[in-house]
């Protein structure tokens, strides 16, 4: 690396570190890193600038993937040559290292062992009508009824019907291995995530409560606002648990295996209640709410790690193994079994890109970490 490029370097971390950094610099900065993968290449040993060394990671893959990820469709990085096999995520995987070593190169990486029957996910949803007659939702395939139509990607729901008393339900069912987007009849959208169930009224009737139910999983919803529906509030329900909205976004994730719902708060505000409990939240917070104990707690997080799966993106961060096997394993719809079961406290950080084959991403945990994998059909062997 030349003297001008450290220099260069610096001074976009430094604009990075300000918040003066323009598009095309980051871009620059960008390429700069995935262009300069050894150890002895990093800005953390310029100049002995060790200020930069903690923080540098989490910092610089955080604005990247937000900009990426908001402005262009999510590449993942295996489709370049420079990172013929540590590909896996959408820029870079914190810059390369997973947050836990800092002096392990990706290269000469190991092909998996696999008999692999594992595939990536894709949009698709099983459309359950009001007589409880099925219709299959997936990619190439079109329907148009009187109250619905839908492309293969998503469903929209007529908004000009006439008013009714009458509150008729469908079902969207998203399976392992699937995501789905719909827009409710009131212009609410709802981006769900696999494995997941929304209950809705094929109409609401106007003036009273929204109401919906998210049966178990996850959803992104960008709720119509109240004043829009001669001011009837919003309200979903996961169980006995209660979210009521005005107008917001906010994100559900209510997994039938998991012991807590969570709900973040993205813009607006929300109020969640589980029977005398009442809890507001504000935006960047998320409540934890535990299912046998009713205990609601609130805590601030980082909203983007939260949502990243609607922008086409899981996002890591400190988070253990066995989680994040969890949530790889419903997009890609496979088994896990840890046959090392210390590995599954092990965390891990990391932005991947869901277009990704699993196969690189478990490729990358192997040569950054002292952890292998063995893939038999659909069942990925932790050792």
């Amino acid at each position: 690396m030349s003297q001008k490029d450290k220099n260069y370097l610096l001074l976009l971390i430094d604009k990075l570190f300000k918040g003066n950094i323009s598009d095309t610099e980051v871009k620059n900065l960008s390429n700069f890193f995935v262009s300069h993968q050894k150890p002895h290449e990093w800005p953390f040993d310029i100049d002995d600038k060790r200020k930069y060394k903690e923080s540098l990671y989490s910092k610089i893959e955080l604005e990247i993937t937000k900009r990426r990820l908001n402005n262009a469709k999510v590449v993942p990085l295996y489709k370049r040559n420079i990172f013929k096999y540590a590909s896996a995520i959408v820029v870079f995987i914190t810059v390369g290292y997973f947050y836990l070593t800092k002096d392990t190169q990706v290269e000469n990486i190991t092909p998996i062992t696999a008999n692999n029957l594992i595939e990536i996910g894709s949009d698709k949803a099983i459309l359950t009508l009001e007589d409880g007659s099925n219709v299959i939702l997936e990619k190439g395939q079109a329907y148009v009824s009187e109250n619905v139509s839908g492309n293969g990607k998503e469903i929209v729901y007529n908004t000009k019907l006439k008013s009714t008393k009458n509150i008729n339900y469908n079902y969207l069912t998203i399976p392992r291995g699937g995501q789905y987007f719909v827009k409710l009849s009131d212009g609410t959208q709802v981006w769900l995530n696999s494995d997941s169930k929304l209950k809705y009224p094929v109409q609401f009737v106007d003036g009273e409560t929204r109401v919906v139910e998210l049966l178990y999983g996850e959803a992104y919803f960008d709720v119509s606002p109240s004043d829009q529906h001669r001011n009837s509030k919003f309200k979903v329900f996961t169980g006995d648990h209660e979210i009521e909205v005005l107008g917001t976004e906010f994100n559900i994730n209510a997994y039938k295996d998991e012991s807590e719902i969570y709900t973040t708060l993205v813009e607006g505000k929300v109020s969640v209640n589980s029977g005398i409990l009442h809890k507001q939240l504000i935006p960047g917070e998320q409540s934890k709410y535990n299912k046998k104990d009713n205990i609601i707690n609130i805590s601030k997080i980082d909203v983007y790690n939260e949502v990243s799966w609607k922008r086409g993106a899981f996002s890591f961060k400190g988070k253990p193994l066995k989680d994040i096997m969890n949530v790889l394993s419903r997009w890609y719809n496979f088994e896990v079994y840890f046959e090392n079961k210390s590995l599954e406290k092990k965390t891990f950080g990391g932005v991947f890109s869901k277009d990704q084959r699993i196969e690189d991403i478990l490729m990358l945990f192997e040569n950054t970490n002292k952890i292998s994998f063995e893939i038999s059909g659909k069942t990925i062997i932790v050792k």
